[in-house]
């Protein structure tokens, strides 16, 4: 929980420090286990690459190959603020910190006025940590653009949404935007044995059983601080019943949330899966959101489930309702934009759009079709009428003659061969009959008539 920069009653005290921060014994788990240094820093391997902002802004003793103002942006748990704690510690810097919740113009404007001076009296540094700045106001970013422009601060700034809509477009031009990734599964699997046995951590006091820790790293989700609080819970509900593992069952007590049965890796994650295009196919919207919430539940990577409702909406849907593929790439877009927990809300919509929009999976069989004989050698030369025209010789060999362009014919449809010879008359798309394919199947059969000729 962030600190509040404003107590209950009198003036609001100065922004915590970072020693302030070591000072804290009795610091959550999460807190304690927070890297020192970017070697300790687990996963992000791209943020952290030699030569990237972030290892300049640690490495750099000569300000002027060092970025003045870097821009974390990631879902929770990714590691935000722990390397802004990491760059704050390297090197003779002050480190203040500003919730874009609690924090006003005024309190800004003051936090940017003391590092002023202390750069001006001391020549001392000072690294600048807004969390969650997409929830600062315009005028509240404009107050961080003459200390950012004139490197009275180094801005470190962490948001979970894009900052290209959330972040004004003065302070991202002013600003190296790093993009940090979920944490793979051997990430995780580092950060808990180093929780379990760190003098900094658990020390020792409780081992993890094998199902706990998958239990444990699918309830977290991905999120490092979630998994760490997690485990710290759990550790104490174990101590508290004189036990030295921790179990499944300890965690679900622990943690209040069932530690469901499901292995990203396994037949639990294929099974949900199936059942949840299945429930979709099959207009059961309730199944198909019973099915989503396991997976959110579970921990899956809501990416991957996006692409699913986005192929289920083209797969199931189709022609149908065309609008479903907007709703599916639109909620893929949202996710990746909102993170989660957020991102359950469009995909909830687009799952219900789904379920209970009418059903055809006629374009999907039509392109299945049309490759099979593509791949069966049906491919014969393009007609001559069809063939490209625009380079020197192409009319001697015939190629445009008798072309008829479309938009000069009644309707704009052009009655000529397009098809190669052998696949004349071959209807790959049958229109269905539910929903708005009933109105393109009268209008496909009409076309036909018209493009082929006597040929219909």
């Amino acid at each position: 929980m962030e600190e509040d920069l404003f107590s209950l009653a009198g003036d609001a005290p100065a922004p915590r420090t970072l020693s302030d921060r070591n000072r804290d014994h009795r610091a959550p788990l999460a807190v304690r286990m927070r890297p020192r240094s970017l070697d300790e820093v687990v996963g992000q391997h791209a943020a952290l690459e030699p030569g990237s902002p972030l290892r300049r802004l640690v490495a750099a003793d000569d300000s002027r190959t060092a970025p003045s103002s870097v821009i974390l942006w990631g879902p929770p748990g990714t590691g935000k603020t722990t390397l802004a704690y990491v760059v704050a510690s390297s090197g003779d810097r002050e480190f203040v910190e500003l919730s874009a919740v609690l924090a006003g113009v005024k309190e800004v404007r003051e936090v940017v006025d003391r590092a002023r001076s202390r750069l001006r009296t001391t020549g001392k540094e000072t690294v600048l940590f807004v969390d969650e700045v997409h929830r600062f106001s315009k005028s509240q970013q404009d107050a961080l653009l003459p200390s950012v422009e004139n490197r009275w601060v180094t801005l470190v700034a962490a948001t979970t949404e894009n900052p290209y809509f959330s972040v004004i477009s003065p302070l991202l031009s002013r600003s190296i935007v790093l993009t940090l990734e979920p944490l793979a599964r051997e990430d995780l699997d580092e950060l808990v044995d180093r929780a379990l046995t760190s003098p900094r951590g658990l020390d020792g006091a409780v081992t993890l059983a094998d199902d706990a820790r998958e239990a444990l790293l699918r309830l977290g989700g991905g999120d490092a601080r979630k998994i760490l609080t997690s485990l710290e819970a759990a550790a104490a509900a174990a101590l508290m019943k004189d036990s030295r593992e921790v179990d499944a069952a300890t965690l679900a007590q622990a943690v209040n949330r069932a530690a469901l049965r499901y292995d990203r890796a396994g037949d639990q994650h294929y099974d949900v899966t199936s059942a949840f295009i299945k429930s979709m196919r099959g207009s059961d919207v309730d199944a198909s959101l019973h099915y989503l919430a396991r997976m959110i539940e579970a921990g899956e990577d809501p990416r991957f489930i996006a692409r699913r409702v986005v192929i289920a909406a083209s797969e199931e849907v189709g022609m149908a309702d065309p609008t479903a593929l907007q709703v599916a790439v639109a909620a893929m877009q949202a996710v990746q934009m909102l993170g989660m927990p957020e991102g359950r809300i469009p995909l909830a919509q687009a799952v219900v759009h789904i379920a209970t929009a009418p059903k055809s999976n006629t374009s999907y069989k039509a392109i299945d079709a049309a490759i099979a004989d593509v791949r069966a050698g049906k491919a014969g030369p393009v007609p001559p009428a069809l063939r490209d025209a625009h380079y020197s010789g192409a009319k001697d060999l015939g190629h445009g003659e008798e072309y008829v362009y479309a938009h000069d014919a009644p309707h704009g449809v052009a009655p000529q061969q397009y098809p190669p010879d052998e696949l004349i008359g071959v209807d790959y798309y049958r229109p269905g009959t539910h929903g708005a394919e009933a109105e393109v199947a009268r209008r496909v059969d009409a076309l036909r008539r018209i493009v082929r000729g006597g040929r219909a």
